[in-house]
């Protein structure tokens, strides 16, 4: 089965509320690979590589996010993977 690579940009209260400790929790939980970073801009952007069924359930986490998260919206934008990383991290930028 070929990976796919998911890059997605989540917007709404998403910073300050452990969103990239649950993001990378749930991506090792689905056994992705990638990473998640807050952008300066208050949205936080998330990479990940895995199977197409895999990335779907990361999508719908995304729209949940964090327990003390508001998610207003999930820009998703579909690609092939690339097989550049080895395990899912927080990404500090």
């Amino acid at each position: 089965m070929m990976n796919k690579r998911l890059e997605a940009v989540v917007y709404g209260r998403v910073q300050g509320v452990n969103f990239r400790y649950y993001t990378e929790l749930e991506a090792r939980r689905l056994q992705l690979t990638g990473w998640v970073a807050n952008q300066p801009d208050g949205c936080v952007r998330v990479v990940a590589e895995g199977t197409e069924a895999q990335l779907h359930d990361m999508v719908q986490f995304l729209h949940r996010g964090s327990p003390a998260a508001y998610v207003d919206r999930v820009d998703v934008a579909w690609t092939a993977a690339t097989g550049e990383f080895t395990r899912f991290k927080v990404r500090w930028v």
